[in-house]
């Protein structure tokens, strides 16, 4: 098939260092190249990628200082989506609904992938009028608040197969892997590792809109015995943060629409100690892949027994559940459903 990709602009495919929606744009596009398909990926020029580039700019948005509107570049690529629509048998949307009006009138199927939450008021009225764009859900939980969008399918994330490999867990620490927020509660994640009396080491980026957060909340707290803040940390250093964590702490207060986190925990055969929130219970497989707690002393329990689970059978669940290959076939299914009509 002839394949468009169209990821958002502020990341490179893949992202130089966090970035979890450019991720799987990455993973899908490389591995649909790899299983024989025609794709040509509009993304940012500092993009890596086995399919055909066609830059959106010059590079990710969110590291080059000089942008100060960053829908204008998206918004001209995407009409130079449009014009070229004809040149594919599918458009993949990525970068939610900016593209919608444009693509509705190509005359070539498309879809969204919608990665982020939906449980903003102005998203109802929105996907009223665009009642007719098949959207692709990344879990089903992400649906409840949002009945309005015609979905397609819930396709979950995967990660190649071979990007991170079991670990050994001998660190004995626990993680905390993402962004410093407030609904990601690294805050909740230094209290459990201090009830269970664990080490715990948090790397994560500080977005400018957190900033204040971090200093307020966050920061005081770093130099409690036993934690360690390292910052952002690119792929390449990953599979030795999770490989070695004994397991990996995601006490998220908000309703997270997949969390990649977790499956890359999984792949290092780490075990997850999550809260009920969002995608979490559809992830996880309590008591197997890691366990779902509901409240700090349950999860400091919980941190105490991750060394009783499996972490061989994680990995095997894993790559049973969570890889690329999964998710292109998926994909691949949904593309050949829209165009046969």
């Amino acid at each position: 098939m002839r394949i468009a990709q169209i990821a958002p602009l502020m990341e490179a495919v893949p992202p130089k260092l966090y970035g979890g929606t450019e991720r799987i744009v990455a993973y899908l596009t490389d591995e649909l190249v790899a299983m024989g398909h025609e794709v040509t990926l509009f993304a940012s020029g500092d993009s890596s990628t086995t399919a055909n580039l066609e830059p959106g700019c010059e590079r990710a948005l969110r590291l080059d200082p000089t942008v100060r509107d960053s829908v204008a570049p998206l918004l001209a690529m995407l009409e130079k989506v449009a014009q070229r629509a004809r040149d594919f048998d599918v458009v993949h949307l990525h970068c939610d609904y900016l593209g919608y009006p444009v693509l509705r009138r190509a005359g070539v199927p498309f879809l969204a992938t919608l990665h982020g939450r939906l449980d903003l008021p102005e998203l109802k009225s929105l996907y009223r009028v665009f009642s007719d764009v098949p959207v692709i859900s990344i879990s089903n939980s992400q649906r409840g608040p949002l009945p309005e969008a015609a979905y397609f399918a819930t396709v979950y994330h995967g990660l190649p197969e071979r990007l991170l490999l079991r670990g050994s867990g001998s660190g004995g620490y626990l993680a905390f892997i993402g962004r410093i927020s407030p609904e990601k509660a690294p805050n909740r994640a230094i209290r459990i590792a201090a009830r269970a009396g664990m080490q715990l080491k948090i790397a994560a980026k500080i977005d400018p809109v957190d900033r204040d957060y971090f200093k307020a909340e966050i920061e005081p707290l770093l130099a409690q015995p036993r934690v360690e803040f390292i910052g952002e940390i690119g792929e390449h250093e990953k599979a030795e943060f999770l490989g070695n964590a004994a397991g990996l702490l995601f006490p998220i207060t908000w309703p997270e629409p997949f969390g990649l986190v977790m499956i890359e925990a999984m792949a290092c055969g780490t075990p997850v100690i999550a809260l009920p929130n969002g995608s979490v219970p559809e992830v996880v497989e309590d008591g197997i892949t890691g366990f779902i707690v509901g409240d700090d002393a349950a999860a400091a329990s919980a941190a105490e027994q991750v060394h009783l689970l499996d972490r061989t059978l994680i990995r095997a669940i894993f790559e049973r559940r969570f890889t690329a290959r999964r998710m292109a076939e998926d994909y691949l299914r949904i593309y050949q459903d829209l165009t046969s009509g």
